[in-house]
């Protein structure tokens, strides 16, 4: 399976456009590497840019990018409001797929030493990259940062990881790079009403894992308190894996406080957010919305969407681009700009462009069915019926969540609204599976067979092909006839004004399972392995049977009452 990497780097420019699309330009120039987001930033003056692909390619564009910032931008000369020491500030990578953390940290030390040796760059490792205990807290390597660089450089304790270890000419231009591999972080800043910045930090003080430096007496202004070793003791915040400064953006006209969410299933998006709100309305305070900074990943989302949901007391048996909407207004996210899922949420961003058949309007899918190409057929039809079917049983578990006087059992059938929807993306997806599965029965059809050994391969793809279309059918059966428990549950205890919802909904999972079943039967037949082909036609029979006394003690069900 293909290993797939997230670089992040963020550059030391933020307001100069033409200087930003050269710089990013040379990502899209290495083949497999996708450019997914540039988010400039005028008052910190700091991109943060994201691309994703295979870690060879990725690397070799994360390379090209540190090379071109250290050509186009020049440290003596930069300003802004957010931590910097270099002009290629940071850049980490993230394991996105089929990729460990101690393999994309060994890609993390190759990146560096290219950037050492062939850039004159140096830098530090961080994170899970880090060559020390201490040198893991970004905020440690980055400490004094531009301006206290020279002096650091020279420091023995703090030799860098990668690059020379003096502050030459060329290095007071390109500052330092640190380097990491490290978990998807979100870059997530909450708005308040407030221009004050000591406030903002006061609140950021309150929330970050670090806190703040106690004190005797005022709480500002007061004497250190010193531990033992001479160290200043720290007053905890209330939430780990959170680092977090209080700024004001200028082009906005308010105080932020930019939080990093480092693990977010230690502190989620809708933790911070909520814990951040509380802080502020005891400060007299208050949140008007939030803004996201670079990429988010789906989960993120959904898990603030059934945050909130909870809250309300509704069923969180939603459609997934419902649930977006609920987290973006609920989290304020289009507070100081439109939010737009496609382009923020990482998942989206690199799915796959093709629509097929589930992205089709409805006229569409009925025009292409009706054409004269043999896909879509039967199978993607059984299963779009039976998606149809689920979708019906969903709704009336949402619908009677949602009752007046039920509200002591809005859980109930939310669990149940939340099954539909798994049945329902399941179904929905071997719409396009089983015309998928028709084309590799089509494509191994169309394999050379001039020679013995062609022929042999073809017959084994074909082989191959036939069962992979024979089992897709069988999964629809299966997924039909577990879909029909929602319905039931909703005709015996669901909102009894959609009986009759419940029931067409029964009839399309019925219907999708016996359609299936033919698709099942006509492919079995071509199997070669006679054993595994009567294996699976006797599991479909199965179904069949379980389907029709499932469908006949629903519609009895439906006459008593009805």
């Amino acid at each position: 399976m293909k290993q797939l990497i997230e670089c992040v780097p963020n550059i030391s420019e933020g307001r100069d456009l033409e200087k930003i699309d050269q710089i990013t330009a040379v990502v899209e120039t290495v083949e497999g590497v996708r450019l997914l987001d540039v988010d400039p930033g005028q008052a910190t003056n700091r991109t943060v840019i994201t691309f994703v692909g295979e870690p060879e390619p990725v690397i070799e564009a994360a390379f090209r990018l540190i090379s071109r910032a250290s050509e186009l931008i020049d440290m003596r000369n930069h300003q802004g409001e957010h931590p910097r020491f270099g002009a290629t500030d940071v850049c980490p990578l993230i394991p996105i797929a089929n990729i460990s953390m101690e393999e994309t940290a060994q890609y993390a030390h190759k990146l560096g030493k290219r950037v050492g040796e062939e850039l004159g760059i140096p830098g530090y490792f961080y994170e899970n990259a880090a060559s020390s205990e201490e040198r893991r807290n970004l905020a440690n390597c980055r400490a004094g940062e531009y301006e206290g660089l020279a002096k650091k450089l020279t420091d023995p304790v703090w030799k860098p990881d990668f690059g020379p270890a003096e502050f030459n000419e060329h290095v007071a231009s390109t500052g330092a790079t640190a380097i990491s591999a490290r978990d998807f972080l979100i870059a997530y800043n909450v708005n308040l009403n407030t221009t004050s910045t000591r406030r903002a930090n006061a609140i950021a003080f309150d929330i970050r894992e670090a806190g703040r430096i106690k004190r005797e007496g005022n709480p500002i202004t007061g004497k250190k308190v010193l531990d033992s070793q001479g160290e200043p003791v720290r007053v905890p915040g209330k939430l780990k894996a959170v680092k977090g400064i209080g700024w004001y953006i200028e082009e906005y006209g308010i105080a932020q406080i930019s939080y990093n969410l480092t693990n977010i299933s230690i502190t989620s998006m809708h933790v911070a957010f909520d814990e951040t709100c509380k802080a502020a309305t005891e400060r007299g305070l208050r949140v008007t919305g939030s803004e996201l900074v670079g990429l988010v990943p789906l989960k993120a989302m959904l898990d603030a969407a059934d945050y909130f949901l909870i809250k309300q007391g509704r069923s969180l048996g939603i459609a997934e681009s419902e649930k977006i909407k609920i987290a973006v207004k609920s989290l304020g996210l289009d507070d100081l700009k439109p939010f737009d899922p496609q382009e923020k949420i990482i998942e989206y961003k690199i799915a796959d462009t093709s629509k097929g058949l589930v992205g089709m309007t409805l006229t569409d899918f009925a025009d292409e069915t009706a054409s004269e190409s043999m896909a879509p057929g039967g199978g993607s039809i059984a299963a779009y019926v039976g998606t149809l079917g689920v979708s019906l049983g969903t709704m009336v578990a949402n619908l009677s969540a949602h009752k007046p006087g039920w509200d002591d059992k809005w859980e109930l059938y939310s669990d149940w609204a939340v099954k539909g929807q798994g049945y329902k993306e399941q179904l929905l997806a071997l719409v396009d599976e089983d015309t998928h599965a028709f084309n590799k029965i089509i494509d191994a059809f169309r394999m050379p067979k001039d020679s013995d050994a062609e022929k042999a391969k073809r017959a084994k793809a074909i082989e191959a092909a036939t069962l992979y279309a024979t089992e897709v059918p069988l999964k629809v059966m299966e997924t039909a006839l577990a879909s029909m428990e929602v319905m039931q549950a909703m005709a015996q205890d669901g909102l009894q004004n959609s009986l009759s919802d419940a029931g067409v909904g029964i009839l399309c999972a019925r219907a999708a399972v016996l359609g299936a079943y033919f698709n099942v039967k006509i492919n079995a037949k071509d199997l070669k392995d006679r054993k595994k082909a009567e294996d699976l036609l006797t599991r479909a029979t199965e179904i069949v049977n379980a389907a029709n006394t499932a469908e006949a003690s629903m519609t009895q069900l439906l006459e008593e009452k009805l």
